[in-house]
């Protein structure tokens, strides 16, 4: 048997999300019936992180156990030969034995875009949540740092998810311009060693609520302290969010 990692990019706007469900389609799904067709085995996929319906990757990481003989390059040809063009594997590596995506997972990042202003870029409304209030940029950034360190992140998990602990460590939150004209564009981004389902939306709903001046930076550890969901902000939209690593 071979242990393979698989790197894949996908535009999330046409898919369910990453999991197999009843009709809709998934990523999971695409991604295994082409590997079906190519190497004639009916093999799970396991990614890093079970995206939701709308979420984008840049570097999702899924890992298979196979008997194929076929070479990783012939894979990486075969699979995007034949999966549609808004996902793409990177990818294809041998792994160590008993190699698994979710349990060997050290740290994972994700990035959240917005665009701010009046007008909509037309070319971006797939990947950015636009906001039409201004920002206080400067005090979403100092906002960001107070989620730095060890703490239990209850109050940004979402309703109905069933985690042992709500304790996660985040090494590195920033919130920057990327893009100034002809729109105003920012990008959150946010490194742990895990995160609670719905956590970055829901951080960066808060940080909204501290940019459009409705609450102090000091508020995020008031709201961390709290535990409670109901006082943080609302779930930002699942457009503007993108896995964009994992390490091992």
């Amino acid at each position: 048997m071979r242990y393979l990692k698989l790197t894949v990019a996908y535009r999330g706007t046409n898919y369910c999300g990453w999991q197999i469900q009843s009709n809709p389609r998934s990523v999971q799904q695409v991604l295994e019936t082409a590997f079906t067709k190519i190497t004639g085995e009916k093999n799970r996929f396991t990614a890093s992180g079970r995206t939701d319906a709308g979420v984008h990757a840049i570097g999702q990481v899924i890992s298979v156990v196979t008997s194929t003989t076929i070479p990783n390059g012939n894979l990486v040809r075969g699979l995007n030969s034949n999966i549609p063009r808004d996902i793409s594997v990177l990818s294809v590596e041998d792994a160590p034995e008993r190699f698994h995506a979710i349990r060997d997972a050290k740290r994972k990042r994700y990035r959240y875009r917005l665009q701010m202003g009046p007008v909509a870029d037309p070319l971006d409304q797939e990947f950015a949540w636009h906001v039409t209030y201004s920002l206080d940029v400067p005090a979403m950034q100092l906002a960001a740092r107070e989620l730095l360190g060890e703490h239990d992140f209850a109050c940004f998990q979402a309703a109905g998810a069933d985690r042992i602990t709500t304790v996660r460590t985040i090494y590195d939150c920033q919130f920057n311009e990327c893009e100034t004209t002809p729109f105003r564009k920012f990008q959150f981004e946010i490194e742990g060693n895990g995160f609670l389902y719905n956590m970055v939306r829901n951080i960066v709903g808060s940080l909204v609520e501290v940019g459009r001046g409705k609450q102090s930076p000091t508020w995020i550890s008031e709201l961390i302290r709290s535990k409670d969901r109901k006082r943080a902000g609302q779930t930002a939209p699942a457009k503007g969010l993108f896995l964009v690593s994992v390490d091992y």
